[in-house]
């Protein structure tokens, strides 16, 4: 695997909360939310729904794009879900 690949993902729990997050193993990093092995607020609210990713070119992207997601009110980042698994 290439080292400068980022993703930026979006993960959902069953209440439908969001989280925003950045990560180099996407894959791994998704096992490790379902098996609960990630403390702090993922684990608390049962996030273990991957509902969104993409891909960037840097670690710097990653940040800023998870920084601009962030950022946005519930219902954009719901219609960015929304569109790209339409």
């Amino acid at each position: 695997m290439p080292r400068n690949r980022f993703f930026v993902y979006i993960l959902a729990s069953w209440s439908r909360t969001l989280y925003v997050g950045v990560i180099r193993d996407l894959v791994r990093r998704v096992h490790q939310h379902r098996e609960g092995l990630v403390s702090g607020f993922t684990r608390r609210y049962k996030m273990t729904r991957l509902v969104y990713f993409e891909e960037t070119p840097s670690a710097c992207s990653a940040f800023a794009r998870e920084r601009q997601i962030k950022g946005w009110a519930r219902e954009r980042k719901i219609r960015l879900i929304e569109l790209t698994n339409a």
